[in-house]
């Protein structure tokens, strides 16, 4: 593996998959013996910082990182397999494409070492990936090569062979935008149907009498449950697809022995997942939007207040669509949310209202705010304050900040102070009699000490 070739700068390696307890100090223990370390760095969120599972690891020299990647990818830290690859690549490259294949169908303990032991015969690889959820697998992966000929290897020797008794399929990797628009070129051109919604005394004789006028079938298929009745559902395969429009266009939501029939284009199960998140996406963007700039959040409201009495006093500055106290086992938490019919009454509500006294304390009252708009002021204040400091050269009170990088020079200078008074005895009995001595000499140790 060539270490100065384009996209690998200097000797910057990444480290993935860490577990969240990995610090700095552990990756200097683990990856040292491989050379000497300019720089390690764990990232963390700003705000929270907390890990995010990976870090760079900067060596003086790039076969010394080169040899950590050869010899330590994989390696079991506080009980994770790290994965390890050369940072900061020509992100074009990584964009295109280029050497990236999909596998798919793969057995359950086939992890991140196997599959590069399995496909590093092909080229150097530059990543390697089995994505998993929380219950392990999810039977596919990705692999980049260096080269665009590795990867057609791969392909041409992988695809169809049985991997822990397995059949996989190898290909190139296409981005989620190629995806979609596979999808929607072959949801154009559908040919099979699917209908729901079938009396349970339909068959598959009786389905596909009821579908013939609109041409030549393929296939019909009544699904059966394990004791051989009607699920209710099927599916009509037409031969062409001009036939299979039709036969949805004429049959959806007709009745057929006192049931409304759903006929509509069969789809595989990533799609309709795929169908279904989008149009939860979209739910939740128009839930958002209805209630931008009309939602309000009340806090530190007295025990007393409940729903109807917070309507109550709100309901002066316009129409209340809702009006909510949030409580834990029947008892107030002390804040809630006061939903409006416009923005413009919601903003007099907050004029009017915040810092009002109601039942015992006064109340705040301002715009409710997504997590994820909060998240961002948070970020935006704690960038600001961290800046302050810095500009003041000064450290921030009452805060901890965990250091931004592990640095350990690579030749430790020795600091010495000298000695404040000429070496005589009447300069050494002055000395001690002011208790004055050198602060990077302990008592008895005439060692310089080291950072």
């Amino acid at each position: 593996m060539n270490a100065s070739g384009p996209g690998y700068p200097l000797a910057s390696l990444y480290v993935g998959d860490l577990h969240p307890d990995v610090t700095e100090a552990m990756l200097y223990e683990k990856f040292s013996p491989a050379g000497p370390i300019l720089s390690i760095r764990v990232c963390r969120d700003v705000a929270t910082r907390r890990s995010l599972g990976y870090a760079y690891i900067n060596f003086q020299q790039p076969a010394d990182a080169e040899r950590a990647l050869d010899t330590m990818n994989f390696e079991v830290i506080k009980g994770q397999p790290v994965r390890i690859m050369w940072s900061q690549r020509d992100p074009g490259l990584r964009k295109s494409g280029v050497g990236n294949i999909f596998i798919k169908n793969l057995e359950d303990s086939i992890d991140n070492k196997a599959l590069y032991d399995t496909f590093s015969t092909f080229g150097n690889i530059l990543s390697c990936k089995v994505v998993c959820d929380d219950h392990g697998s999810r039977g596919f992966g990705f692999v980049h090569f260096e080269t665009h000929e590795a990867a057609q290897q791969a392909i041409a020797t992988m695809n169809g062979m049985l991997l822990n008794d397995r059949k996989v399929f190898v290909g190139h990797f296409k981005s989620r935008r190629e995806r979609e628009a596979e999808l929607g070129a072959r949801a154009m051109e559908f040919t099979n149907i699917y209908v729901k919604n079938l009396h349970v005394d339909l068959d598959e004789q009786g389905l596909q009498d009821l579908f013939s006028q609109f041409g030549k079938m393929l296939s019909v298929k009544v699904m059966k449950d394990d004791s051989g009745h009607s699920r209710g559902f099927g599916f009509v395969n037409f031969e062409k697809h001009e036939e299979a429009q039709k036969a949805v266009m004429d049959m959806n939501g007709k009745e057929v022995s006192g049931r409304l029939l759903y006929v509509g284009r069969a789809q595989k199960r990533v799609e309709r997942q795929d169908e279904l998140k989008r149009r939860f996406e979209q739910m939740k963007q128009d839930r958002l939007t209805r209630y931008q700039g009309v939602n309000l959040y009340v806090k530190n409201l007295d025990d007393s207040i409940d729903d109807e009495k917070l309507r109550k006093e709100f309901s002066p500055y316009g129409v209340i669509t809702s009006a909510k106290v949030m409580t834990e086992g029947g008892h107030s938490k002390g804040f809630g949310f006061v939903c409006f019919s416009s923005p413009e009454e919601a903003t007099k509500a907050v004029t009017e209202m915040n810092g009002r006294i109601v039942g015992t304390k006064p109340l705040y009252v301002a715009l409710a705010q997504r997590k994820e708009e909060r998240k961002a002021i948070l970020t935006n204040q704690y960038m600001q304050r961290l800046s302050t400091v810095r500009a003041l050269g000064g450290p921030l009170l009452g805060s901890f900040q965990q250091p931004a990088s592990y640095f350990l020079p690579a030749m430790p200078q020795v600091m010495t102070c000298p000695h404040p008074f000429p070496d005589s005895q009447d300069s050494r009995r002055a000395a001690s009699q002011l208790d004055v001595g050198c602060p990077c000499v302990s008592a008895g140790n005439s060692a310089a000490r080291t950072f």
